[in-house]
C-alpha cells in the first residue's frame, strides 16, 4: 500500500513537469507569431505614414466604372515612366524600381492570367525564382536572396502599361473621381528578323500596395525645366497620363477588340466610352452637354439684345441731347437777332412831323 502511494505521488509530479515545457512551446510559439503579425503591421504602418498617397476609394460609391488602358511609353505624357533606362544614381525607371521592390519582398506582385483579369489571390501570387528564370534574366542566388546586375534589368524592353482605373462618383463629398487601381508592366521584344515584337505582360501589382512607394519616385516633369519633378504618385493620381482603352468591365467581359471589327470601329468605340464618362457626370449636376449649348446660346442671345437696347439708348440719348443742343443754338440766335434788331433802332435819329396848316 505504501508502494503504491508512493509510485502514485511520483507520477503525480512528473506530469507537471513533462506538460510545462510542452505548454511554454506553444506559449513561445504563440507569442512569436504574434509579435510576427505586428512586426508586419508596424512595417505597414511605418510606411504609409513615410510615403503618404491618396485615400483609398470608398466601398459604397454610389456609381463607378472600370475601364483598362493601354499607356504607350513613347508618347511625350507618358515617356516620364520610361526614363532613364538603366538606373542613373538615384533615379530610376518605373519597371526597375518595381523590380527592385518585388525581389525586396517590400510588394506582391501576381501572375498576369490568360484572360487579362487581374487575379489578387495568394494562390497567384508570383514566386521570384519562377519569374527570374520565365523572363530569362540573370541573377546570383546565395542563401535565398538573389543578386541581379542593373544591366540585367530588362527596364528599357518595358515600354507598355497596362492600367486599370475606376471613374466613381463619391455621394458622401458629393465629387468626380478618377483613381488607379492595378499597373501592369508589358514588355516588347522583338523577335529575330525584327519585324514583329511580341508584348509580354509581366504582372499584377495593386496600386493601393504600391502607391506609399510611388510617393518617394521623383519623375522629371517637363522637356523644358529639368528642375521641374513629381511624385509617381502624384503623376498617376492626378491623370497626367494618356492611355488608350482597350476594355473595360461588361458582363461578357469582352475586350474592345473582340467586337469591333476594324481600326475606325475601334476609334468610335474608346470615343463613345470616354463620352459616356462626361456625359454621365453632366447628367448629375442636370446639365449634360446639349442643356449647357442651349443655356450658352440663350445667353449670348440676351447678351445680344442688351448690347442692342443698350446700344439703342445711348443713340436715342444722343439724338436728344443733339436736338435739345439745336434748339437752345436757334433760341439763342433768335435772341440775338432781336437783341441787335431793338439795338440798330434805338441807335438811329428819331424826327418829329408836324404838320403845318397853310
Amino acid at each position: 500500500m505504501k508502494r503504491t502511494f508512493l509510485l502514485t505521488l511520483i507520477a503525480l509530479l512528473t506530469i507537471p513537469a513533462v506538460a510545462q515545457p510542452l505548454a511554454r512551446q506553444r506559449e513561445a510559439a504563440r507569442k512569436a507569431a504574434t509579435q510576427s503579425s505586428a512586426k508586419t503591421a508596424t512595417v505597414s504602418e511605418r510606411a504609409q505614414l513615410e510615403f503618404p498617397s491618396a485615400m483609398d476609394m470608398p466601398e459604397d460609391v454610389s456609381w463607378r466604372r472600370d475601364i483598362y488602358r493601354v499607356l504607350d511609353l513613347t508618347k511625350d505624357r507618358n515617356a516620364v515612366l520610361y526614363y532613364p533606362e538603366e538606373p542613373q544614381g538615384d533615379r530610376m525607371n518605373l519597371f526597375t524600381y518595381l523590380f527592385k521592390l518585388m525581389m525586396r519582398r517590400q510588394i506582391t506582385v501576381y501572375n498576369y492570367t490568360i484572360d487579362g483579369n487581374e487575379d489578387f489571390r495568394a494562390s497567384n501570387q508570383v514566386q521570384r525564382k519562377d519569374f527570374l528564370d520565365r523572363n530569362h534574366i540573370r541573377y546570383q542566388e546565395k542563401n535565398g536572396s538573389y543578386r541581379i546586375e542593373d544591366s540585367d534589368i530588362p527596364s528599357n524592353e518595358v515600354t507598355l502599361y497596362y492600367i486599370k482605373e475606376s471613374t466613381y462618383f463619391d455621394q458622401h463629398t458629393a465629387t468626380f473621381h478618377t483613381q488607379p487601381v492595378a499597373l501592369c508592366p508589358v514588355r516588347r521584344v522583338v523577335d529575330e528578323f525584327e519585324v514583329n515584337p511580341v508584348s509580354t505582360p509581366l504582372f499584377w501589382v495593386k496600386y493601393s500596395d504600391v502607391a506609399p512607394y510611388l510617393a518617394k519616385l521623383s519623375l522629371n516633369g517637363s522637356n523644358y525645366n529639368n528642375a521641374a519633378t513629381i511624385s509617381a504618385d502624384d503623376y498617376f493620381t492626378t491623370n497626367q497620363y494618356e492611355g488608350k482603352i482597350y476594355k473595360t468591365n461588361n458582363l461578357q467581359g469582352k475586350v474592345l477588340a473582340n467586337y469591333c471589327k476594324t481600326d475606325s470601329d475601334m476609334v468610335k468605340e474608346q470615343k463613345r466610352i470616354e463620352k459616356e464618362l462626361t456625359t454621365f457626370q453632366d447628367h448629375v449636376w442636370g446639365t449634360d452637354s446639349t442643356t449647357i449649348k442651349r443655356l450658352a446660346a440663350q445667353q449670348a442671345a440676351q447678351d445680344s439684345l442688351l448690347a442692342a437696347k443698350d446700344k439703342g439708348s445711348k443713340t436715342v440719348s444722343a439724338k436728344r441731347s443733339k436736338s435739345k443742343r439745336e434748339v437752345e443754338s436757334n433760341s439763342s440766335r433768335s435772341q440775338l437777332k432781336r437783341q441787335k434788331s431793338s439795338g440798330a433802332s434805338s441807335s438811329r435819329p428819331t424826327y418829329s412831323v408836324r404838320r403845318q396848316r397853310h
